[in-house]
């Protein structure tokens, strides 16, 4: 079993990428038809076809795929899955729907960046442009029973993250908008990697905040309750990170003694660094990217 409920009609499948569990996560949610929100890198279409199959789900009954972006890892296998699912549309920001009709540069971009993580995630495969739904703040969406979505755009992570409301829960799909939930340890790591604009990341958290929500769900990893104080606790993470990356590189210091002194004076993920500098995608994915977003930033505010 890797579904489980996680609100009323919404259900979380753990993607198990890699044999990593708890990494990345598609969310379910059914009414008279399903939503799916994130599929996850291509590697990881078998699993998330398995948690269909789990949850007793057809695949002429999923009506959407919402992603939040679209980087690999949460959009890769997108193009896979639908080849089976005949009536599926895929809901994206306009920023990201060309990415998703032609792969061929944010694969390569993905390569270069993630090294041996890409091709653990997999080479993602096109999308038909006519099953794309661009969408744009407030675009709303259901499926029956209750079950209503409407997009907030939520740039600085990605200039084309969309986050979804939920309204039957009273939650969001943040995407990368929140940061990734490390759950074992109650705690917030910031997906920051570069070009990562703080100053819109703390708009879009603002955004988010005024919706009132009861609970995230993120992709990575789980569902947390106490929505409002989280997004208020990552506004101050954020700020903490480019203030110490713009001092450290307005002294001339290197960027692993910038990412040294992030790692010691934000106290909220020290008790998670040795774990994961021990997992290979998140060294990579969090470790070395997120710090280097907030330097690359400080280096060139105008990215």
């Amino acid at each position: 079993m890797h579904t489980k409920e996680v609100g009323k009609n919404t259900f979380l499948i753990d993607l198990e990428t890699g044999g990593f569990k708890n990494l990345i996560a598609s969310y379910v949610l059914t009414g008279k038809q399903a939503v799916i929100v994130e599929t996850g890198p291509a590697s990881s279409i078998p699993n998330l076809l398995s948690g269909l199959n789990e949850l007793r789900i057809q695949p002429e009954d999923v009506a959407y795929i919402a992603l939040t972006h679209v980087h690999v890892d949460h959009s890769g296998g997108v193009g896979t899955v639908l080849k089976k699912l005949p009536n599926a549309k895929v809901i994206v920001h306009a920023k990201g729907a060309p990415y998703l009709v032609n792969p061929a540069k944010l694969w390569a971009a993905t390569k270069e960046v993630l090294v041996e993580v890409a091709e653990m995630f997999g080479e993602p495969e096109p999308v038909p442009q006519e099953r794309i739904i661009v969408a744009k703040e407030g675009f709303t969406f259901d499926v029956g029973e209750g079950v209503t979505l409407k997009a907030v755009e939520a740039p600085g992570h990605a200039s084309h993250n969309l986050s979804y409301y939920e309204i039957l829960n009273e939650g969001v799909f943040p995407g990368d908008a929140a940061g990734a939930y490390i759950s074992n340890c109650n705690v917030v790591y910031p997906t920051t990697p570069p070009p990562f604009r703080p100053d819109i990341a703390l708009v879009s958290l603002g955004k988010l905040i005024n919706l009132n929500p009861k609970v995230l769900y993120y992709s990575h990893f789980g569902k947390a309750d106490n929505a409002v104080q989280r997004l208020q606790n990552y506004m101050t993470q954020i700020k903490l990170w480019t203030n110490i990356a713009a001092e450290g590189v307005k002294k001339g210091e290197t960027s692993q003694a910038i990412r040294e002194r992030i790692f010691r004076e934000d106290e909220t993920i020290a008790k998670v660094i040795p774990a994961l500098k021990a997992n290979a995608v998140h060294r990579r994915t969090l470790i070395e990217n997120s710090t280097r977003g907030f330097i690359e930033f400080a280096r060139n505010p105008q990215i």
